[in-house]
């Protein structure tokens, strides 16, 4: 037998052997316990990354973990294969989208079968097939029908010579990303999903997902925005009508002297039509809405502003207000309209100062008045009314719900809730996503496709070069059809659905993935599997896609298609995968395999080591994990994705990281190896005699580190700390005398040990544990479906424990005694030791800290 571990022969036999006998396929069993474990499905990109490796591997030990548990693993792959990156591909390297898409979808199944992940593959789905997108289709016609799809007009950024929508991150510094174009806002006809019909829910079901990160359900409460307040009238000072205003602090109304509308608000047009500030307010919306919403928003960006030549009233103090369109309001938040009270509120005192306008003070620091006219900034704290009429004197929070009746009796406003989610915009004017099925007739309107006429087909002959908008547009083929309700000439609708729509129901379809019949989901099935157990995926998604697949979750449990509230019951948040940079003077940022010896390879510079940064392309700061597999083998890469942090922080990548873990697997391949001769016909050591010493010692570490392994991986994801438990172990045998021959007792407990060691690394590194597992006599026995060691308390307790003894500190001594021995009685022989006592003869005792199970530190003087 070879005593030098060679990963790439082992792990491609293991593989070979899962698949072609079918190892982690899975059906529905009531007899058993379920357990769906699931990792976000990727992008196909064409490579998997090391963040890749570390979320799956993650993934894959828990559900290796769970079936040795016993448990029936659902653990799918699939593709979210439609979307912006293909089509941006598709344009620069003159092919169609699709076989771009399938291409790297083969690549990348490859990869991922080749890092030994225990995916049932004959549940994989991609989300551009037919067979995928018809069903959401179906449920969009649905949708429709009971009002939770509708059309309006909405804005969006168009650069004018492709002649197309762009995502916002397609518009780089106003400009198209593709062309250089000045990019504009259009205004265009959208299908948005009316996710607010769910909103309450929503925010309410955050209290019950016990199992998320709050981190997460912070995010998402923040995201839903539930605000209580009021909404309040300003009449018009010179003419009919009003302006409505939505706002929490109707404690500040009475320190309300101007008006600001979003520039973009079509308000501001009804203001100034026909006067003569019309072109300049045209002039002055267009330049905002280049500008990036979010940075409009921010604290530090210029405050820009428009006088509109007209006034509204403060309803009540009367005060005429001068109403100014300005680029920091957001059209499509609250009314699109802010009242301005420039003492308590920093962006309008900055606003204020600009344009010199009136400020009063209306609430007072306790003990101290303030000067408008003197302020450097906004009061922003809590305080005492002033200048608030009848309120004066009141502390402003308790003033809030005062205001507001006084607001409803007087007949100038009512108490409302302002939601900041808004409802879910699906249409994308690209090509490479789902059409929408509907149809657009100039007699019947806007219809529905037929059920029966499901899926509408997206065409892959289509003249595709990226400009002129979506060549859907000019496929006449697709684009021109019959009405399904008059039967006269009608034409498609062009555009496509938002990719997160395929997102938001992937896992369910995941329960019953060759499903043919209406509606695509077996609720049989469904019921079985659903909801996912364990949930993994990056941070970047906790509002969107995570919001989005509850939402949708809730709309099909309304449909009777699942029976389920939520999707995900336990969600994990891995961290990123980060390593230091490294940059030539000549050359910028180098790849790894660029530097030499702390040189680069292109001109023999020493390279700069820089920060320690996510791994990105941009920054060359990435590891190629197919060459990791080549050089030290897929368990060396798992082993080290899990060893280097824990699962939710960031893993620093560390090259010596790497070797350590693959010198651990070679030890741990050696020593199984050097015993095996020893070992056969040896049973493992099962009790029924008394051991001593070192035997004894090592069955008690043996017990005590499945013990420890069970609760690290079982309750809390300690994948580092149940790996270093398991090392100290292999450890703890190296520095046992070989037994022999003879001592089939001894070679008993080494036995029972070396089968721990190998189970309880199982599920970490499984191509190195079959090997060694069928090595040690267990032929046609797949590891893989093993149950976990069980541990015997009795054996894994302690018969004594070591005492540190401190004297100021310092350690002087140690004491061994019984664990249940009571403190005062090690505290006395702490004191007794005879290496102790020399370090406290003729001082002063002031006191001994007793630390449990640990320590006792002696303080002393003099």
């Amino acid at each position: 037998m070879n005593r030098k571990y060679t990963p790439q022969e082992i792990e491609e036999k293991w593989q070979r052997y899962w698949e072609e006998n079918g190892t982690f396929k899975v059906t529905e069993d009531p007899a058993k316990k379920k357990y769906y474990l699931l990792e976000m499905f990727p992008y196909p990109s064409g490579k998997i990354h090391i963040g890749h490796v570390r979320n799956y591997t993650i993934g894959d030990v828990v559900a290796r973990y769970k079936r040795m548990e016993g448990y029936n693993v659902l653990h799918p792959m699939g593709w979210d294969s439609f979307g912006m990156p293909a089509e941006n591909a598709a344009i620069e390297r003159g092919i169609h989208p699709s076989l771009w898409t399938n291409e790297n979808i083969a690549h990348m199944r490859k990869q991922l079968k080749r890092m030994g992940f225990s995916y049932d593959w004959d549940r994989e789905v991609s989300t551009c097939e037919p067979e995928y997108y018809r069903w959401e289709q179906l449920f969009f016609l649905w949708m429709f029908e009971k009002g939770l799809v509708y059309k309006k007009t909405s804005s969006v950024n168009w650069c004018p010579k492709c002649e197309t929508v762009l995502a916002n991150e397609q518009v780089e510094a106003g400009l198209c990303w593709r062309c250089g174009s000045e990019v504009m806002e259009k205004i265009l006809d959208q299908w948005f999903f009316r996710i607010t019909s769910y909103i309450d829910e929503l925010l309410e079901g955050c209290d019950r997902l016990t199992g998320w990160p709050e981190r997460v359900l912070t995010m998402q409460r923040n995201w839903i925005g539930k605000s209580y307040g009021c909404e309040v009238s300003f009449p018009m000072a010179d003419g009919p009508g009003d302006i409505k205003v939505f706002t929490t602090r109707q404690d500040t109304l009475f320190g309300a002297t101007f008006m600001l509308i979003a520039a973009e608000h079509p308000l501001v047009m009804e203001l100034v039509k026909g006067n003569p500030l019309e072109q300049e307010a045209i002039a002055f919306a267009e330049e905002v809405k280049k500008q990036d919403k979010l940075m409009r928003t921010s604290d530090y960006y210029e405050k820009q502003g428009l006088f509109l030549g007209c006034y509204c009233l403060n309803p009540l103090t009367g005060w005429k207000m001068p109403i100014f369109a300005t680029n920091f309001v957001l059209a499509d938040y609250g009314t699109g309209c802010v009242m301005a009270v420039p003492t308590h509120d920093q962006r309008d005192f900055e606003f204020a100062e600009k344009f010199n306008l009136r400020k009063v003070v209306v609430i007072s620091p306790p003990g101290r008045t303030l000067d408008p006219e003197t302020m450097t900034e906004a009061y922003v704290e809590e305080g005492i009314l002033v200048n608030s009429g009848p309120f004066d004197g009141m502390e402003n929070l308790k003033a809030l719900d005062a205001i507001a009746d006084y607001l409803v009796a007087q007949g100038k406003g009512k108490r409302t809730i302002q939601y900041r989610l808004r409802d879910w915009g699906i249409s994308r004017q690209r090509y490479w996503g789902a059409p929408i099925p509907m149809i657009n007739c100039q007699k019947c309107g806007t219809v529905p496709v037929p059920e029966t006429d499901l899926p509408v087909v997206l065409p892959r002959d289509v003249d595709f070069s990226g400009e002129g908008g979506s060549p859907l547009v000019r496929h006449p083929e697709f684009l021109n059809t019959t009405c399904p309700v008059c039967g006269g000439p009608a034409k498609r609708e062009s555009d496509t659905m938002d990719t997160f729509v395929e997102s938001s129901w992937y896992f369910e379809r995941y329960c019953c993935p060759g499903f043919a019949e209406k509606p695509g989901l077996n609720r049989k099935q469904v019921d079985y599997w659903m909801p996912v157990d364990q949930y993994i995926g990056g941070i970047e998604h906790a509002i969107l896609h995570l919001l989005y697949a509850r939402f949708y979750t809730k709309m099909l449990r309304d449909f009777g298609l699942v029976g389920v509230d939520e999707p995900f019951t336990n969600l994990l948040t891995q961290g990123m995968v980060c390593k230091e940079t490294t940059r030539c003077p000549e050359h910028g940022y180098l790849f790894p395999e660029e530097v030499n010896e702390g040189r680069c390879v292109h001109c023999q510079s020493e390279v700069v080591i820089g920060k320690t940064e996510k791994m990105s392309k941009s920054l060359k700061n990435v590891v190629d994990p197919d060459y990791l597999v080549r050089q030290y083998g897929a368990d060396t890469a798992r082993m080290f994705c899990l060893f280097a942090a824990p699962p939710e922080k960031d893993l620093e990548w560390s090259d010596q990281g790497v070797e350590g873990s693959f010198r651990f697997i070679g030890r741990t391949w050696r020593i199984v190896v050097d015993y095996l001769d020893d070992l056969q016909g040896i049973a493992p050591f099962r009790g029924g005699e008394e051991l001593e010493g070192e035997l004894k010692s090592l069955r008690r570490k043996t017990h005590q580190t499945i013990k420890k392994v069970r609760e690290d991986i079982g309750e809390r994801f300690h994948f580092n700390t149940a790996i270093s438990a398991i090392m100290e172990l292999v450890n703890t045998l190296y520095g046992l005398p070989r037994p022999s021959l003879e001592d089939r007792k001894a070679l008993g407990v080494v036995r029972e040990t070396i089968e721990a060691i190998v189970l309880l690394l199982a599920p970490i590194v499984p191509h190195l544990t079959e090997e060694l597992w069928q090595m040690l006599g267990q032929e046609g026995a797949c590891l893989a479906d093993s149950p976990l060691p069980t541990y015997d308390p009795a054996v894994a307790a302690e018969d004594e424990m070591i005492i540190v003894i401190q004297v100021n500190g310092k350690v002087r001594g140690r004491i061994t005694v019984t664990p249940d021995e009571q403190e005062e009685k090690i505290k006395a022989l702490a004191m007794s030791d005879e290496k102790v006592t020399r370090f406290i003869e003729g001082k002063s005792v002031v006191k001994q800290v007793y630390v449990p199970k640990k320590l006792v530190n002696i303080v002393v003087k003099g």
